[in-house]
């Protein structure tokens, strides 16, 4: 065990500098690390002598793999507590972050999954890499694609948001740049130079990434775009796998064998919720009807067997309950989704 906190939170000149720092896990967020981000971003937010807060990571392998997959599980298989207050502090977070009034910079040089996205798509800036990996793979493991996952896909264009959480597919830079999931890109090479200079005049971070954007090249789904939007925009799941199958296409095959390794259970959960993230009015709604997803499906059978299946055991077999898309009753997803006690309900801080 390292000494080192797992997570660096300090003040560099006049940038308040969070460096995630758990680069054995890939900087998988734990609720202290959610604590600590936390408790820095409110004591800077109102101390006028930091001009801009940046995240990045140590290490080379990435900026967030997620968050601590095998707490929520373990929690889960028992009562679920550790579960709930670890979504309810990184929720918190996310919100936080969204209505930060100050500049904020995510450096997104590796890979950007899971809980790593909660955190770099409220920031103002966010910056890609010809390393940068994005997905929002929870489908694959019976989770959901949370952290505002609700609020940010749905509100991509041609229904490219819920193909990326349906599917759980994997992109780079210039499809990041294509959907405003990336900002910026900058070469890796330049990446400590650009900090450089960013801790050196915060005020002038729009006109330092202009001087160092590089060209991320075309973006690969661009190609897809048009049957995306024709055959995502279908008005439930079972209507996308079928448009999938009568447009026969490699691709539309290749999607179709995707979802076929993916829990149905979470397959009709994230596309409620994308549908409710899109009509929601705030950010905070939103958050709040993803904490009851959160509470609920992490200790459902799913979850449990998909963490065993691809995390624990390794054998990509997990056997689904229900086994089916038809299978995912309206009445066991009203479950997932019905509204909490108010004492157990997420509120955002104040």
């Amino acid at each position: 065990m390292s000494g080192e906190p797992e997570v660096l939170c300090r003040l560099e000149g006049r940038v308040g500098r969070i460096t995630l720092n758990r680069p054995g896990a890939l900087h998988a967020l734990t609720t202290n690390m959610c604590r600590l981000m936390t408790d820095a971003l409110l004591a800077w937010r109102d101390d006028p002598a930091v001009a801009l807060v940046m995240f990045d990571h140590s290490g080379e392998r990435g900026f967030c793999a997620g968050g601590d997959i095998r707490m929520l599980a373990d929690s889960g298989a028992g009562d679920g507590r550790e579960a709930r207050e670890f979504f309810f502090i990184e929720y918190r977070l996310n919100d936080l972050l969204f209505r930060y009034a100050k500049p904020t910079l995510a450096i997104m040089d590796g890979i950007t999954m899971g809980g790593g996205v909660g955190l770099a798509q409220p920031c103002r800036y966010r910056l890609a890499t010809e390393r940068t990996t994005f997905a929002m793979p929870e489908t694959g493991i019976g989770l959901f694609p949370d952290v505002g996952g609700g609020w940010y896909l749905s509100r991509m264009p041609d229904h490219l948001g819920l193909w990326l959480a349906l599917t759980g597919a994997r992109i780079k830079a210039a499809d990041c740049e294509l959907l405003g999931i990336a900002t910026d890109f900058v070469e890796s090479a330049r990446v400590a130079e650009l900090k450089a200079a960013i801790l050196l005049d915060p005020d002038g971070v729009e006109t330092l990434l202009t001087e160092f954007e590089a060209d991320a090249g075309r973006p690969p789904i661009a190609a897809h775009q048009d049957e995306i939007a024709r055959i995502f925009g279908a008005d439930s799941v079972e209507a996308i796998v079928g448009g999938l199958e009568a447009a026969g296409s490699d691709w539309a095959l290749e999607q179709l064998k995707t979802l076929a390794t993916k829990s149905p259970q979470t397959l009709k959960v994230a596309f409620r919720q994308l549908q409710l993230g899109r009509a929601a009015t705030t950010f905070a709604d939103n958050m709040a009807m993803e904490y009851r997803i959160g509470a609920r499906v992490v200790q459902r059978h799913d979850f449990l067997e998909g963490v065993r299946a691809v995390i624990v055991d390794k054998d990509n077999a997990p056997k689904w309950d229900p086994p089916t898309l038809e299978a995912v009753s309206e009445e066991l997803l009203d479950g997932i989704f019905a509204s909490l006690p108010s004492e157990e309900a997420w509120s955002p801080l104040t």
